[in-house]
Parts: C-alpha cells; structure tokens; sequence
C-alpha cells in the first residue's frame, strides 16, 4: 500500500497529461496519441518536476506499459484472423525475416545502438508502436531508446499513409494486391487504415485484418529477444534464470486474446478495455518522454531515421516480390 501510494503522484501526472494528448491524437488520427504523448514529454523535460513524481513517472513508463500491452490483446479475435493469417503466413515469414536481417545489416553499417536497432526492426516489422512498447521492457531498452524508435516509426507511418494508395494506382495494383501489401508493409495500425481505406473500402478490409494477424508475431518475437538478450547479458547459457528473464506479460496477452475468442465478449466490453489500453498506452509514452534526454536524442537522431528508411524500403519491396511470387 505504501508503494502505491509513493507511485500515486507521478501516476496522476500521466493520466492528466495524456488527457490533451488523447484529444489532440484523435483528431489527428495519423499522427496518433501515443506521438503526441511523447511528443509532450520530450517538451517536458525540461522542466525540473518535483522528487515526488519520479516513482510514479518510471513506474507508468515500464509496468503500466505492460498493463496496457495485456489489455489491447482484448482487441484481437482469433477467429477473425485465422482464414487471412493461413493464406498470408509463408508472406509475413519472409517480409518479418526481411525486416529484421535488413535492420541488422544496416545497423552495423551505421553503427546504430543495438537495442535500438531491435526496436526499430520491431516495429518495422510487426506493428509501430505497439510493437515497441512490448519489446521495450523486455530487453531493458532505455527510454532514450525507445524514443528514437517511436519517432522513426512515426515519420515513416505520416509517409506511408501518403506514398502507398499513390504508388498502388501508380502499379495498378488490385484491391487484394494493395491490401495485402498495405497490411505487410505499413507500420502503424491507423496508417494502415488510412492507406488502405483511401485504396478502396476492400482493400482497407482485407489491409486490417492482414495487420492484426501481423500483430499476433508480437508474441513469438518478444519471446524470443527475452532469450536471446538474457543470453547476451549472463554471457553464457544456463547463468539465469528464464522466470526472472521471460516477459510475462506477453503471455497475459495472448490469454486476453484467446479468452475474447473463446468466451465472445459484448462488443461493449472489448472495446472498453481496449480503449483503456491504449490510454494506459499514451500514459506510459508521456513519461518515457519525460525521462528523456532531449538533447542527447537531437544529436543522435539522424543514424535511427536512416535505419528506419533502410528497414522500410527493405520491408516494402520484398512484400511486393514475396506477394507476386506467392499469389
């Protein structure tokens, strides 16, 4: 009770200060609010905040992110997914593989930090932010970090939401051919949305649910960075223990996804709960952006946005060969 209660303050700053982000991203759906939260704290970290906030504030960046991870797994029926995800598997095997060998290429050519590097092919490959936000914590990813990844997804989401009904028409791409793309390629659910709604209205269907079986690769792959991280960490096998380095909550959101597949939730009820996910999610991004250095990300943000860049084209291409080769 009484570490609650230590937390309380800088809790209560998050949640009031993800209220304007909130607002302001779903007016902007595009840009989004868990951006616009970061984007607020990076303002804010200039400012010398009481000692009294600091528990609360490096609590919601880590543990209410995780919460809020477990409480979007609501959102994803199974049942929805399975037909396009069997059809689409050998096709995100590929552009997933793409995405992370590309992001390892080029983060050794520039030289990029290495969880860094992770957390940008993370949310290259499977879905921006969320994506991120779940690996974060599992290989103890600094804010810093985390910022850098989340601002490099952001830019290229804003681009991709713009550049892809340009070039499916440019190619002559049919609704499926798009909206398996769009789905494969795209970051970010809401860019997703808007490119592949703006294509055509079937495009957009088949691009979401493509996107959501894409979103379901957070389990395996954050289940196998645990592994690898804590083997680099301990230097040698069999020096951890895996309870301590296997990231629980992940598992917690795959139960919540089986539950609202098995169980069939009201609609009322799923959303709700998705809802405060995704603010729980916005919280946990003011704060990351509180606690970071806004100078030291200026003077090392070019390197990430090149990394980013590489990933996408890399990701965006091999979609496009894979998706002619396979269909």
């Amino acid at each position: 009770m009484s570490s609650f209660i230590e937390k309380f303050p800088g809790i209560g700053l998050a949640a009031g200060l993800a209220i304007p982000a909130w607002l302001v991203g779903s007016y902007f759906p595009i840009v989004g609010s868990p951006v616009i939260g970061i984007l607020l704290g990076l303002i804010l970290s200039f400012w010398k905040r009481p000692a009294v906030w600091h528990p609360g504030v490096v609590f919601t960046s880590k543990k209410v992110l995780q919460y809020a991870i477990i409480l979007m797994g609501f959102g994803l029926n199974l049942f929805d997914i399975l037909h396009v995800g069997g059809q689409t598997l050998l096709l995100m095997i590929f552009t997933l593989t793409a995405a992370f060998l590309g992001a390892y290429l080029a983060g050794k050519l520039l030289r990029t930090e290495g969880r860094t590097t992770t957390l940008i092919a993370v949310g290259t490959a499977i879905c921006g932010g969320s994506a991120i936000a779940a690996a974060a914590p599992v290989i103890r990813a600094k804010d810093e970090e985390v910022a850098h990844a989340i601002s490099t997804i952001f830019l290229f989401n804003v681009i991709a939401a713009f550049l892809f009904p340009f070039l499916g028409h440019l190619f002559g791409m049919s609704n499926d051919q798009f909206g398996l793309w769009a789905g494969t390629a795209i970051n970010d659910t809401s860019s997703v949305v808007a490119a592949g709604y703006t294509y055509s209205h079937d495009a957009g269907n088949l691009a979401v649910i493509v996107k959501l079986t894409r979103t379901l690769m957070i389990i395996p792959v954050t289940l196998a960075l645990a592994f690898i991280f804590a083997r680099k960490s301990s230097g040698q096998a069999g020096s951890y223990r895996f309870s301590k380095i296997f990231p629980w909550f992940v598992l917690e959101f795959a139960a919540a996804s089986v539950m609202t597949t098995v169980f069939s939730f009201p609609q009322g009820l799923t959303d709700a709960l998705t809802v405060t996910g995704k603010y729980m999610m916005v919280m946990a991004m003011v704060c990351i952006g509180l606690n970071t250095n806004f100078v030291k990300l200026l003077k090392n943000g070019i390197r990430p946005i090149f990394l980013g860049l590489i990933c996408w084209i890399v990701l965006a291409i091999v979609s496009l060969f894979v998706q002619h080769w396979l269909f």
